[in-house]
């Protein structure tokens, strides 16, 4: 990795493998799908491509397998402007899979992911991260929950800032909370966490503010066409979605990860960065894809001027 990167996403790396359906499917049912398509994937590889494709330094640190053509899944992020000098690659391996079917009825779709080489990331590899000159450390839950702890305790010594997005949930992520200045997550993520904090459902405010009181600085909920709700010690704000027609929403949180990180590592107020966070995300769900689908910097810029 190098000194100039000022992003550091620690994350997973997978091969998604996209069946696009009339619907989703019922429990039990078979539906003829209307088309395939294989394509680089996981919480890690999509957050580090959105930002770098709008303009950041950003890094990659993660665990690739090279059986099953994991090789190309790290070529390709080079191709990306990842840095992926902090991917192990171990040669006896298999990289990660996620299966995701996508219902055309409503963009909606369901994922089952297989950890592969992701859940095998060890403190060592974390131990050897280098921090010197990052702002920001971004993490997800597709990994060992101790290796992302160890690694914002470690950023937290260093004076870098961290981000938890807390997806997909897992029970135990509640204690990494204390570590965390930016804590981010859909409706049913936050919830999910409130539960196991032992806090009821509530709303979109209520459920942002009753974890904020967990430990991080800040905590944004997404609400897919509801758009966001922030708040941090300035207060609570709630910024409404772009009207767009969705055509596919995997990938719409990553993207919104990605270029929020990148918005703030550049020290744009919150309500820009907030603002160029719902741009990217708008534009990444008009169109089909995951990383296909994500912005450049330019065409998120020109989404701004036009509003």
């Amino acid at each position: 990795m190098t000194a100039a990167a000022e992003i550091l996403v620690l994350g997973s790396v997978n091969r998604d493998l996209i069946v696009h359906a009339p619907r989703l499917p019922l429990p039990g049912e078979t539906l003829r799908g209307q088309r395939f398509g294989s394509c680089l994937g996981g919480k890690g590889a999509n957050q580090a491509v959105a930002a770098a494709r709008l303009g950041a330094k950003v890094a990659l640190a993660a665990r690739v397998g090279l059986l099953e053509n994991g090789a190309a899944m790290v070529e390709q992020l080079k191709g990306e402007g990842v840095d992926t000098r902090a991917i192990a690659q171990p040669a006896d391996e298999v990289p990660g899979v996620a299966l995701i079917v996508v219902g055309a009825e409503d963009a909606e779709n369901q994922i089952v992911t297989v950890a592969g080489s992701n859940g095998m990331l060890p403190l060592e590899q974390v131990e050897a991260l280098e921090l010197d000159g990052l702002r920001w450390l971004v993490a997800q839950q597709e990994l060992p929950l101790q290796s992302v702890a160890r690694a914002f305790e470690r950023a937290h010594a260093a004076g870098v800032k961290t981000v938890l997005n807390a997806a997909p949930f897992r029970p135990g992520c509640e204690a990494l909370l204390p570590l965390v200045d930016l804590l981010v997550v859909n409706e049913l993520e936050a919830q999910a966490l409130l539960t196991t904090l032992g806090g009821g459902v509530a709303e979109p405010e209520a459920l942002a503010q009753a974890l904020r009181a967990k430990g991080p600085a800040a905590v944004l909920v997404s609400l897919g066409a509801e758009g966001l709700c922030w708040v941090d010690e300035q207060g609570t704000r709630r910024v409404p979605a772009r009207k767009v027609k969705a055509v596919d929403t995997v990938g719409a949180g990553d993207t919104l990860v990605g270029a929020l990180v990148t918005a703030l590592a550049e020290g744009q107020p919150i309500a820009s960065a907030l603002a160029f966070a719902q741009a990217a995300a708008a534009i990444a769900v008009s169109r089909p894809g995951v990383q296909d689908a994500m912005p450049r910097r330019a065409e998120v810029q020109e989404s701004l001027n036009k509003h």
